[in-house]
């Protein structure tokens, strides 16, 4: 079984179309939250992705066929490839796998479809099938850069990215294929998913604030947050030095709630990364949490935390939703991009807008402004509605 190896990095997220902006805006604390443009007089805020060169630059015209949520994948993805050094011809394309995270598929392309068959009462677009179908992230990015491998999407709400990077690395570190594209895609900024968000009364009108004192809601984002993983070997005979390493990963479901989370099913995915990854609880310097600034969610994921690592012993641990928001089945991808990040720069994002920490959670949350330590070994969680949980184990290389 091969060591699995991060080689590239892309993102695409709310204030930043590249690596370098989105690291500098985590580290800053600097959210980048505005005002719905489908909810207008509304209140409720958003996390959105401005189009720019990242978009005008990429490898094939997008056509009539393509969601926003696939753009922001292919975009993303490219970032990822350019990183990794991993130009057409590089790879035998039959070797290399895409695997991403997608919550809800094509939403904005349903929306607009709908709008035009009822309200309008015009014929559904031709294109509506493959613009709304939750593969086509997948595929376009295989169209995009030629990869051939297996490819598809993997659907667990805002777990989805977590699982999916889980899954692409079980394929590279069984040498079923040599190169993985993966990490999650979501786009889900249209009239009705935000009124649908809207209706469960959990989003916030003034800002995400994970573990927060006087924490009301999260902000839904749209984005995209891209890994390039690869064989240790496989990366080394193409002339890299791997930093970072995908060691272990878990999952499971709690069984329970359709909306309402459980510290024991959290807890067992944390545990099963750690067993797959031969680590202790005592070996993770920093978790990059789950953290969406919702009552319940943020209570019951420390919660976990104590359960796994005993409650006077969690390790620093902050959520960038504060800056980015919850871009749904994408989250996993960007925060293990921040990880990653993290790791390799030994420094700490912090979690934004925490300047009044709950006493009740007891937690080091790396409050307001970043934090210079070694990681040597970290965790990136996710948990989604539906009780589905899901734990990555990242390690530096020596």
């Amino acid at each position: 079984m091969s060591t699995v190896v991060v080689s590239g990095l892309g993102v695409a997220a709310p204030g930043a179309l590249d690596v370098e902006t989105f690291w500098a805006n985590l580290i800053a604390g600097r959210p980048a939250f505005a005002p719905a443009a489908a909810l207008p007089d509304s209140g409720v805020i958003v996390g959105a992705v401005e189009e720019g060169s990242t978009f005008a630059d990429l490898p094939i015209p997008l056509p009539a066929a393509c969601d926003r949520n696939a753009v922001l994948a292919v975009a993303a993805a490219g970032q990822a490839l350019t990183q990794a050094g991993l130009v057409p011809g590089t790879v035998a394309p039959e070797r290399v796998a895409v695997v991403l995270g997608n919550g809800g598929g094509g939403l904005t392309s349903l929306d607009v479809q709908y709008e035009r068959l009822f309200a309008q009462g015009k014929r559904p677009h031709p294109f509506s099938v493959p613009r709304a179908m939750g593969s086509s992230s997948a595929s376009w990015v295989s169209i995009a850069y030629g990869a051939q491998g297996p490819c598809f999407v993997v659907a667990s709400a805002c777990a989805s990215a977590t699982h999916a990077i889980g899954v692409a690395a079980a394929l590279v570190r069984s040498g079923a294929v040599d190169v993985a594209i993966t990490g999650g895609t979501e786009a889900p900024l249209s009239r009705g998913t935000l009124l649908a968000w809207n209706a469960m009364k959990i989003m916030s009108r003034t800002g995400c604030r994970p573990f927060s004192r006087d924490r009301d809601g999260l902000v839904v984002a749209e984005g995209a947050g891209v890994l390039v993983l690869e064989r240790e070997a496989h990366a080394r005979a193409r002339g890299l030095r791997p930093d970072v390493a995908v060691a272990g990963f878990g999952s499971g479901a709690d069984a329970g709630d359709i909306v309402a989370p459980t510290a024991d099913g959290m807890a067992r995915a944390m545990r099963a990364a750690l067993q797959d990854a031969g680590l202790s609880p005592a070996e993770i310097a920093y978790v990059n949490a789950h953290g969406t600034g919702t009552r319940a969610n943020d209570l019951t994921e420390v919660q976990a935390m104590r359960d796994v690592f005993g409650a006077g012993a969690l390790p620093p641990t902050s959520s960038i939703k504060g800056s980015t928001g919850h871009s749904l089945g994408a989250a996993g991808g960007l925060e293990a991009v921040a990880t990653v990040l993290a790791m390799r720069r030994a420094l700490a994002p912090p979690t934004a807008g925490l300047d009044d920490p709950d006493p009740e959670l007891a937690l080091d949350a790396i409050p307001l402004t970043a934090r210079g330590m070694a990681i040597p070994a970290a965790m990136s969680n996710s948990f989604a509605f539906g009780g589905l949980n899901a734990s990555l184990i990242l390690r530096r290389l020596n």
